[in-house]
């Protein structure tokens, strides 16, 4: 990808990053505050939020905004767009990323924890295009980056919740690229693969040595790929070549093969404790 990363002036100046206290999101904020953007950091987690936010202040000497929100609920899209409003900023690059994961069959899932991941991963994310895509309509530019998942691509038993709700953030972003491209506004999907964050706990996932066998990519490993990707143009990325060929091969693997996973899983209930 050889489109180089565009540095803020006076036609992209501010970039909202949500979930923007750890992992890709936190990589997302610092680089483009590198690039000389002026931030809006977003999260449920104050002090985390804090911390990124004087960590990105003071090494990139750039305003670092900061608003404590929980966007798992319903009124949140509205409250942060109206927050930006008070302000007195206009944001030209959207980054939607918050998001969290959680393993099991759809019916034993706690119904608050469904309910939120429905409102942060479909909900809240489409409710912020539609508030600030309205403003960058009427500019002419701007760019929207939402972060999915490989897990977009195929459906698999134990994450109901959490590969539909990718799956509907990039049927999204193809559409809205469609809707907002007439007007000078870009949408970018960034699909990541197994990423070394604290999406996962590391009592059952060893993300460590994950990453250090090259199975897990660095989390600035995809914001530098994502970011790439957003200013050239391009619709979605799945960065990493691993990440690519786990996609590839989810596609081309037989239901029926899938199906057979279900019932061997020594990680998913079985009827009656038989395989």
């Amino acid at each position: 990808m050889s489109k180089q990363l565009q540095r803020a002036g006076d036609r992209l100046r501010v970039a909202l990053v949500t979930g923007a206290c750890s992992g890709i999101g936190r990589a997302l904020a610092l680089r483009l505050g590198s690039l000389g953007y002026e931030l809006i950091l977003v999260s449920n987690r104050p002090a985390e939020l804090a911390a990124a936010a004087q960590e990105i202040g003071a090494a990139h000497s750039v305003a670092v905004h900061t608003i404590a929100s929980d966007l798992a609920r319903p009124e949140a899209a509205e409250e942060l767009y109206q927050s930006v409003l008070g302000k007195d900023l206009q944001v030209d690059i959207l980054v939607s990323n918050a998001g969290f994961f959680f393993f099991g069959e759809a019916v034993d899932a706690a119904l608050p924890r469904a309910n939120a991941m429905l409102q942060l991963h479909v909900v809240t994310p489409s409710l912020l295009c539609t508030c600030f895509g309205r403003d960058m309509r009427e500019r002419g530019r701007g760019h929207v980056l939402i972060v999915s998942s490989i897990s977009a691509w195929r459906d698999f038993p134990g994450i109901s919740y959490y590969g539909a709700s990718k799956k509907y953030l990039r049927g999204f972003a193809r559409s809205l690229r469609s809707e907002m491209g007439v007007y000078g506004v870009n949408v970018t999907c960034l699909a990541p693969g197994p990423t070394a964050t604290n999406l996962y706990d590391p009592e059952v996932v060893p993300v460590k040595r994950a990453k250090r066998l090259g199975i897990m990519m660095d989390a600035a490993t995809v914001a530098e790929a994502g970011l790439r990707a957003m200013f050239a143009g391009r619709a979605e990325h799945i960065p990493g070549l691993l990440a690519r060929a786990m996609t590839l091969l989810s596609v081309l693997v037989p239901q029926w093969a899938i199906d057979l996973l279900r019932r061997r899983a020594p990680w998913l209930p079985k009827r009656g404790g038989s395989p």
